[in-house]
């Protein structure tokens, strides 16, 4: 067999194995057996995942270095510098090959692995395993070392859109035999095994999803990039077919990977990906979002996803956190406990102990709750009869087992049951409860049953009204507002829960219809349809307020617009808790029905001043400035204030920062607000007596789900600036363009201040529900509890607006965050919580150094902070020097020598170089924050 050029390149390392294994002797008989195991592998297509398990790491690593050299990959030069689509197929396959398998043996090597028992000791065998153990280190230290170059080629491969070749073993017969063979058909188009761009980038996706998911231990931000890299590989499969892959993905891991990606990343703000029922119940045991899992596992008992053991786990761990002492998770465990229950009776499972134990002692919230979920768990039109006749045993077998005839009636009463379990099934059931009954057994002579008692019709009208109370679908409530019409006309059915209110403005118009059906029915929908709304089932909503409107559509103009107005402020609060809230702007449509309700001018129609109020929240929100300000009709800003509010707010907003002499809108409107803050205007005070300008309603329906940043931004600057004017200030608190506001008002008697105060709390404490990582207003909140004395709280939030923007104080505070002032309110909070020596070491902080606070500080005797081990953090030599000699003047040896240590580091001598002495304070400057943080948070 001739060498030929393949042999010639053979004995040649290449540059991915510098530093790693010695080539073997360039000979003949090595030569074959090179060739014989590059036929091998090739044979075996070069499925990497039968290669791994059958070769160790240094003879893999031979055997890639070989295929890198017979296909001709450039001497010398590293991978990362070479332009795949440039080279031949076979070469940039070849490349591929290598740094696929360089990262995949990273992520393998971070895998434990079992020890295996030895053996009866062999010098021989020990000395041949030890040998490979170092030289496998060694070639993972140098993989390691290149992996992020391996990483650029595997990205860079995904850019290519070309199928590529890899050896067979008659291309290799060709290049051992045929040297003048190599530019020719070896290195041509169609040599070789030819592997589709799809399959290349199935490979590298899995590849680099392994490594940037082993990478995000250190780094959860890459978690990101391997969610991306699995769920493209899922897709690649679903859409080619893994039958048609030259290689296997094990897919049970593959399906791992991607649901550990969506929990670890489900932190996050993930607008482009639905997060997994798994994802959504761990954030929420995280956050406390109880009452979010209930509402998980009720709608996973329609579509039965999640495992048994799942459901199990997670109810196992409330019951853990409510036994340490957290009394409101009793009722979650319960609520969690009824969906499992569920889950088991429409899976034909055991009904679990669990349940039995906490259904002892039932109760009326604990029966409604459970029929809740027994209507939401099955859809009656579409269930199998297999589904029906479980759901049916389980509530005949429920009022079997009670005794409370209250509770049975609540049962047997209601819908499902009725439809669920027919005429001469219910009276089969009321005779097996008379004949268990023990009073019945015990009495000495026949009393008549409950159940023999034939219903009243006042019963009837009972269990309807039961019904009507419970029912949230628009025909059914027609229905049942018919049958009781029909059984007695003296009654208005709209009175019959306290819990349907319609607003003053409409309800005198609702009560004003002649037909006592008709009024019941328009009455009804309208209230349930506020109800939904404000507990945010937006759906049922929907379709109560759009039944509603088809039929006042027929008779009167006047509250088929009310409807119109409702079911527009339905539409923003949807969009605003769905799309919206994950930054979606609204669609056109909607933008322009509020901006014609506000145009509106239709006569005699009843507005609620709720509707105005989030419409112009919603154009400020959604950055409609332009309209607010150049094209809203002047007329309507002169009759609607919340337009000419909106309308200043806007224009303000628009011309932030800008000069000086752009802020007239600014000073506008300054001065509507000051009227608004005014004595003479009426406030609503609380229970407590104080004045607030913000209105609080049910939910978070009242301000919205959220406020455009700058808008809040600059309503708080507002309020700050309105609360700094105050002659009896001492502390002024500080804000974002709060430089663009009057300086002075007036009037100053006339400003309710207490009102203004309370607001700036209340404003504060909403932005940072909002943005809890907003640095300036952290300042404010610190700021604002600097002001009452709340020194340690004041430290918690100047600390706190200090870490956010630092990455934990790693990075520099920017000089805008800790100013002088914020500085010097750190340093009193310390020295009236007798911290001394932080006020000395916060004294460096300042852009001069305050010595005489230091040294009066140091000088306190009576410190409650941990004192000279602090003194590692200073870096002023002039502190350090003054601590030596108070130490020696007190006769303190220990703590003289511990500064005496500190001032003798070498990188603090003043003959260092500007930038060693500037990195030295940076580092002690980190250091000294952390253990603060560490200390206040």
């Amino acid at each position: 067999m001739k060498s030929g050029c393949f042999l010639e390149q053979a004995s040649k390392p290449s540059v991915n194995e510098q530093n790693q294994v010695q080539p073997p002797p360039d000979n003949k008989r090595n030569r074959i057996l090179k060739l014989l195991a590059l036929k091998v592998a090739a044979h075996l297509k070069w499925d990497l995942d039968v290669l791994e398990k059958s070769l160790s790491v240094p003879v893999l690593n031979m055997l890639l270095n070989e295929l890198l050299c017979i296909s001709k990959v450039p001497p010398g030069t590293k991978h990362v510098d070479v332009d795949l689509s440039s080279l031949p197929p076979t070469t940039a396959m070849a490349i591929l090959l290598y740094n696929r398998w360089a990262i995949r043996t990273i992520v393998q090597s971070s895998f434990p692995v079992k020890q295996v028992k030895p053996g009866p000791p062999q010098l021989n065998v020990m000395n041949h395993i030890q040998q490979e153990k170092e030289l496998t280190e060694n070639i993972l230290k140098v993989l390691k070392e290149q992996a992020a170059d391996s990483i650029l080629v595997l990205e860079g491969a995904l850019k290519l859109n070309k199928d590529l070749y890899v050896h067979t073993i008659r291309t290799l017969d060709l290049l051992a035999m045929e040297p003048g063979m190599v530019n020719g058909e070896t290195e041509s188009s169609t040599a070789g095994l030819k592997i589709s761009a799809e399959e290349i980038q199935c490979q590298v996706c899995y590849d680099l999803g392994a490594i940037y998911f082993q990478q995000g231990s250190t780094n959860a931000a890459v978690h990101e990039k391997a969610k991306e890299k699995f769920f493209k590989t899922k897709e690649l499969i679903a859409k080619n077919g893994s039958s048609s892959l030259h290689f296997t993905i094990d897919e049970e891991r593959l399906a791992g990977y991607c649901q550990a990606c969506e929990v670890l990343t489900s932190s996050s703000d993930d607008a482009s990906q639905q997060a997994t029922p798994y994802s959504q119940i761990h954030s929420c045991l995280k956050s406390g979002k109880y009452q979010d899992i209930v509402k998980i596992f009720l709608e996973d008992n329609l579509t039965l996803s999640l495992p048994e053991q799942f459901r199990q786990s997670v109810l196992r761990e409330l019951f853990q956190k409510a036994q340490q002492g957290d009394e409101a998770l009793d009722e979650v465990c319960f609520k969690v406990c009824v969906c499992n229950t569920i889950c088991d009776v429409l899976q034909g499972r055991i009904i679990d102990i669990q349940f039995c134990q906490l259904f002892l002692k039932p109760s009326k919230e604990k029966i409604d709750f459970l029929l809740e979920v027994c209507s939401g768990s099955i859809n009656l039109e579409n269930a199998s009869e297999e589904l029906k006749r479980r759901m049916a045993a389980f509530l005949k077998n429920l009022c079997l087992g009670m005794e409370d005839l209250q509770f049975v009636f609540m049962i047997s009463s209601h819908e499902l049951f009725i439809k669920l379990l027919k005429d001469d099934e219910r009276k089969l059931l009321i005779d097996q409860m008379r004949k268990r009954s023990p009073l019945i057994n015990l009495c000495t002579k026949p009393v008549t049953s409950f159940y023999d008692i034939p219903a009243s019709a006042s019963v009837n009208i009972g269990q309807l009204e039961h019904q009507l109370i419970l029912s949230v679908d628009p025909w059914r409530i027609r229905q049942i507002l018919i049958e009781l019409h029909g059984m007695t006309s003296e009654r208005q059915f709209w009175t019959i829960s306290n819990k349907w209110e319609v607003p003053n403005v409409y309800g005198n118009v609702i009560l004003g219809i002649k037909d006592s059906l008709t009024r019941d029915l328009v009455y009804i929908l309208m209230a349930k349809g506020l109800h939904c709304c404000a507990i945010k089932d937006f759906v049922h909503a929907k379709q109560l307020f759009a039944a509603c409107l088809e039929l006042v559509t027929e008779f009167s103009p006047k509250l088929r617009q009310v409807m119109l107005n409702e079911m527009l402020l339905l539409d923003i609060y949807t969009h605003e808790a769905g799309p919206g809230a994950s930054g979606e702007r609204p669609p056109s449509d909607l933008i322009s029905r509020v901006r014609g309700y506000l145009e509106m001018r239709v006569p005699d129609i009843p507005l609620r001043q709720v509707i105005a109020e989030e419409c112009v929240a919603f154009l400020l929100n959604w950055c409609e400035n332009e309209y607010l300000t150049m094209q809203v009709p002047l007329p309507l800003v002169q009759t609607n204030p919340y337009v000419k509010l909106g309308q200043l707010l806007a224009a303000t907003c628009k011309e932030l920062p800008g000069p000086k002499e752009s802020r007239r809108t600014a000073k506008d409107l300054w001065e509507v607000v000051v009227q608004i803050c005014s004595v003479s205007n009426q406030h609503k005070r609380g229970n407590d007596g104080r004045v607030s300008l913000i209105k609080h309603r049910e939910s978070t329906l009242g301000i919205m789900y959220r406020y455009e940043p700058l808008v809040l931004t600059t309503i708080l600057s507002l309020f700050v600036k309105l609360h700094n004017v105050r002659e009896d200030i001492v502390n002024d608190i500080a804000a974002e363009h709060i430089s663009i506001w009057p300086s002075s008002i007036p009037n100053l008697q006339s400003v309710d201040f207490e009102a203004v105060a309370i607001t700036v709390k209340e404003l504060v404490s909403y932005a940072l529900t909002i943005n809890a990582n907003n640095h300036f207003w952290l300042i404010i909140q610190a700021d604002i509890y600097f002001a009452t004395n709340q020194y340690s709280a004041a430290l918690h939030y100047y600390l706190q607006a200090g870490a956010v923007c630092s990455d934990f104080f790693n990075k520099m505070v920017p000089p805008d965050v800790y100013t002088d002032q914020v500085i010097k309110r750190m340093i009193k909070c310390c020295s009236l919580l007798n911290c001394h020596t932080q006020v000395a070491i916060l004294c460096q902080f300042l852009r001069e150094v305050d010595y005489k606070t230091a040294f009066k500080a140091l000088q306190e005797q009576n410190s409650h902070d941990a004192m000279d081990s602090y003194y590692e953090y200073i870096w002023d030599v002039t502190i350090l020097e003054y601590l030596t000699y108070l130490h020696h003047k007190r006769g303190e040896t220990d703590k003289r020598q511990i500064a005496i240590k500190a001032i003798g580091q070498t990188e603090l001598n003043a003959s260092n170089p500007e930038e060693v002495l500037q990195l030295a304070a940076q580092r002690r400057k980190k250091k000294f924050l952390q253990a603060m943080a560490k200390l206040y948070f």
